[in-house]
């Protein structure tokens, strides 16, 4: 079973941090544990740890709750640099839709 790339993937790379980043986008009103966004974004756990921190230290991602034994995180949407993700996706979508809008018209015709 082959799993479609997010644009934001195929843009940057089907890189361990890179669906990290596209999944918690994605999600960015909820929280989740390291765990599940591991498991989420397909990325192993001994994986997710080796850029973690580098997330935590950058302000990418932020501490939110804790719930039990587990640590919740999500996106930091006010970070500079997340803000310009965020763009950047929006903009990959927004072009993407406007490639496909002219074909569906031709179909139509």
């Amino acid at each position: 079973m082959t799993e479609d790339k997010s644009l934001f993937v195929e843009f940057f790379g089907d890189y361990p941090v890179i669906r990290v980043l596209d999944f918690l986008i994605e999600n960015d009103i909820f929280d989740y544990s390291k765990k599940d966004i591991g498991k989420n974004a397909n990325v192993s756990w001994n994986t997710l740890e080796t850029f973690w921190n580098n997330l935590e230290e950058t302000g990418v991602v932020t501490f939110t709750r804790k719930v039990g034994k587990a640590q919740m995180y999500k996106i930091d949407k006010k970070n500079p640099v997340v803000k310009q993700l965020i763009e950047l996706d929006s903009k990959l979508m927004k072009s993407a839709m406007e490639k496909i809008e002219p074909e569906k018209v031709k179909a139509l015709a």
